[in-house]
């Protein structure tokens, strides 16, 4: 039997608040609705941790940040460490990424066999926070409320270039791999930037949500009135550098949702790509994690609430039946699920990740394990941990008092009931729960101890001559189109698709 083909298209701080059953109502994405109705829709779907290279690292392998000791965007992820690239390589697929992925370290494949284009971050220990200095802000890296203040309009940007590129190059190889030359499944993984801030779109984009009732401000928390880690990612983004009237407000907003609009677009040009090709393929869309778009007073994300934790999560693919599943589930629960639906076994490695497979939910099998979350990276002093269980989400960290909602009856996550009585029993579960997963302390000193031997190396290595990780994409300009070593006659013939029309 054929292994099946896997198109993953990911996109990066898409709040899945927008994605309860596909996208929300007022979004102009008909590329994503259409895909929406033929998918198993998770309406619950969580990051493993709320920043780009732990959740990414996090969802590649199945494991959460603790384990893959990505930390944060300047942590290696060590090579001796599979991910769905190498299951899936190993199995016979040719693989192949287009996009960010937000590799840190020399390793800039992870088991890919082809980058289309090079990474749009650093690769090396730049950016590595330092908990030795509580409170330290790193002003040349860390965010700031400039992506606020600033949001508009712009025909071109850094990140406008960038996605243009990884969507062109993901149509060229889908156009490549119809053209049969290379007889192996494939694995094309398409990864966005957008609609991650700054909030700047193009205009026909952005005139889409000209006047549209969501560019109303959220309800806003005063500094004073927010939990400690919240005061500390206000601190983090420099909140006191510039004001945020209501009106950056809804341009910030209206941005954000113009470049899902974009994304959409893009995302609808690797489809037609992928149906005039005649290929068909299982489809992944995800999002590493998700935005706060100005929800009780934060921005970006680096927090558990369900603004910044939540994501997109749907999956077209044979013998998975068009629904919404609403029990809660995790981004690392993608590696196990593709490597299911190829017929590939994960056995030798599952004592060592963390997601399990969703094809038994998606197919009618019960699911109540709860889903783990951590984070230990910017904004924070020591590590966070969550989970999220039934209608529960319960938040630790051992610098703040305990955090728990009723997302059924408080979805904006208003009431903190840690403390409340009548939640007592709810609150030792959770307790119990984190008791037996989470040593902090010892967390705490793994992340200290990978921090300053990164600040050791890192200062080392830009010291005299400096050799970056950066992936240079590999492009043999001799070997496209027709040069003097081929024969014409089979070039033309091999390269059209399909042939004899």
């Amino acid at each position: 039997m054929s292994k099946p083909n896997i198109l993953i298209l990911m996109v990066d701080q898409l709040t899945g608040t927008l994605f309860e059953d596909g996208p929300a109502a007022f979004l102009h994405a008909p590329n994503l609705r259409k895909l929406a109705d033929r998918s198993v829709r998770f309406a619950n779907a969580y990051t493993p941790s709320p920043l780009c290279a732990p959740a990414r690292a996090a969802f590649m392998s199945g494991a959460l940040p603790r384990r893959t000791r990505v930390y944060d965007n300047a942590a290696e992820f060590a090579s001796d460490i599979p991910t769905f690239a190498h299951h899936l390589r190993r199995a016979g697929y040719q693989t192949t990424l287009s996009g960010k992925m937000h590799f840190v370290g020399p390793d800039q494949l992870h088991g890919f066999e082809q980058r289309l284009t090079t990474d749009i971050y650093p690769a090396d220990f730049g950016w590595t926070p330092d908990y030795r200095k509580p409170g330290e802000r790193i002003d040349w890296w860390y965010h700031n409320l400039g992506s606020v203040t600033g949001a508009g309009v712009a025909e071109i940007t850094n990140q406008l270039e960038y996605d243009d590129d990884v969507a062109h190059q993901a149509i060229q190889k889908i156009y490549d791999l119809s053209r049969g030359l290379d007889p192996r499944p494939w694995s094309l993984t398409v990864s966005f930037t957008h609609p991650h801030d700054p909030f700047v779109a193009r205009r026909k984009y952005w005139d889409l949500y000209e006047g549209v009732p969501e560019l109303q401000p959220p309800s806003q928390l005063s500094y004073d009135a927010m939990d400690p880690h919240s005061q500390r990612l206000m601190d983090a983004c420099d909140w006191r550098g510039l004001t945020v009237t209501a009106e950056h407000i809804r341009r910030a907003r209206q941005g954000y949702f113009a470049n899902i609009s974009y994304v959409d677009d893009k995302i609808g040009e690797i489809l037609a790509a992928l149906e005039a090709s005649r290929k068909e393929a299982i489809i992944v869309f995800v999002s590493d994690h998700g935005e706060m778009l100005g929800r009780k007073g934060l921005w970006f994300k680096m927090n558990f609430f369900e603004g910044a934790a939540r994501v997109p999560l749907m999956i077209c693919a044979p013998g998975l039946d068009p629904h919404l599943e609403q029990s809660p589930v995790s981004t690392i629960d993608v590696t196990p699920t593709l490597c299911e639906l190829a017929g590939i076994s994960m056995d030798e490695v599952m004592p060592w990740t963390d997601g399990e497979s969703l094809v038994p939910l998606a197919t009618g099998t019960p699911r109540t394990s709860p889903v783990a979350m951590e984070y230990a990276a910017e904004g924070s002093i020591t590590p966070m941990v969550a989970l999220r269980q039934g209608a529960w989400k319960y938040i630790r960290c051992a610098a703040d008092p305990d955090m728990l909602f009723d997302l059924v009856n408080d979805p904006e996550e208003d009431q903190n009931l840690a403390t409340d009585p009548r939640a007592a029993e709810i609150l030792a579960h959770f307790q119990l729960i984190a008791d037996e997963r989470w040593n902090l302390p010892a967390y705490d000193a793994e992340v200290r101890q990978s921090q300053a031997r990164r600040w050791v190396v890192y200062e080392a290595l830009r010291n005299g001559s400096y050799y970056p990780w950066d992936y240079q994409p590999l492009r043999a300009a001799s070997e496209r189109y027709m040069r003097n070593h081929m024969d014409l006659n089979i070039l033309e013939d091999s390269k059209r698709f399909p042939r004899g029309e």
